[in-house]
């Protein structure tokens, strides 16, 4: 979890975070953890971004995206409004949307439906703004986020391409967001050539990215030799199993920076952030990137296996798999701090 002393520490200039629409059937926006914390990061001379989240999980039982005009359309508007009336003109960017394409049935990807639904919330929300801020206010608006532009044979269709028509031809919206979580240091140049040619005139925000695909791709490799004979463990312990007993026991900071610094798919990679952000701002479009500060409770469970998504090796702070300080207080993840902090002067 992040706390303002990681944001200082770490010299951060932007913060993120993001609401799922129906928390607000029984919560008052103005009391939400995510929007409460945006609010006091304005208070606290930070520039803040929300993201509104549409959660119609298939797994979670939901075969289809609301319809314009439905009772569940309408119920979704009456939220977004409960949201504006606290967030707009006090957050410097508003993204309509979170994962959108994640957050839907993939039936209603190519039919037309994902992008009724978000074109109806953003022009919904322009109205807002319109009446309310004649003369715009603060708050930025993009449409956001795409996902897995690495895949286009499947993730690449019909529905993204309208995306970026809807972006690129509303005058109100500012651009698109992406997340570009990539098994590959060059992976995220797919993103960039998709929306790129697609975006006129406007920009891209990147609320998310990481190489966490990579580190998936390693979690079954032994752990390296040094590490192995330094700890007296088994050579052929997994990756995967050293980082559960640092969820079930925390590390000294040592021995979890000598289980990366000895992993070559992860210190071979260890200068990502500087060498992406040089990629994104290269293009001349980029709005913001944000990055992950903490290891949340989503990312750090005691029963991290094998088949997890190991998004706690992105974070700037070890949280969960290091010992906390002699003062109680959260250790930097091993190599991510330093360079954060170069690139918010950079």
């Amino acid at each position: 979890m992040m706390t303002w002393a990681q944001l200082r520490e770490a010299e951060a200039t932007w913060v993120r975070g993001f609401a799922a629409m129906p928390e607000f059937d029984e919560q008052e926006p103005a009391a939400h953890r995510a929007i409460k914390t945006l609010l006091e990061a304005g208070r606290r001379d930070l520039r803040t971004v929300l993201s509104l989240k549409f959660p119609y999980f298939p797994r979670d039982g939901h075969d289809r995206i609301p319809r314009p005009g439905t009772p569940e359309m309408d119920a979704d508007l009456r939220r977004v409004d409960a949201v504006l009336s606290v967030v707009m003109d006090q957050v410097d960017i508003l993204v309509i949307g979170n994962e959108p394409f994640i957050e839907c049935p993939e039936d209603d990807w190519t039919n037309g439906a994902i992008n009724d639904f978000y074109e109806t919330i953003a022009r919904h929300v322009i109205d807002y703004r319109t009446r309310n801020f004649p003369n715009g206010g603060k708050t930025v608006l993009h449409m956001g986020a795409l996902n897995h532009l690495d895949e286009p044979g499947k993730w690449v269709n019909s529905g993204t391409d309208r995306w970026m028509r809807f972006v690129r031809e509303t005058p109100e919206i500012a651009g698109t967001d992406i997340h570009p979580h990539v098994a590959a240091p060059d992976g995220a140049r797919a993103y960039l050539d998709y929306v790129l040619p697609r975006l006129g005139d406007k920009r891209f925000l990147v609320t998310e990215f990481s190489l966490v695909h990579l580190w998936k791709d390693h979690l079954e490799d032994p752990v390296s030799t040094a590490y192995a004979d330094e700890y007296e463990i088994p050579r052929d312990t997994p990756v995967w199993q050293v980082i559960r007993n640092a969820l079930r026991d925390p590390f000294p900071k040592e021995r979890w920076y000598a289980f990366l610094r000895t992993s070559p798919w992860f210190e071979n990679n260890k200068h990502y952030l500087t060498d992406q952000m040089a990629e994104f701002r290269a293009t001349g479009r980029l709005a913001v990137a944000t990055y992950g500060i903490g290891q949340d409770e989503a990312m750090s469970g005691a029963d991290f296996n094998a088949e997890s998504t190991p998004w706690l090796l992105n974070s700037v702070y070890a949280s969960a798999t290091i010992r906390p300080g002699p003062d109680g207080s959260a250790v930097p993840n091993y190599a991510w701090l330093p360079e954060f902090k170069a690139l918010q002067h950079s």
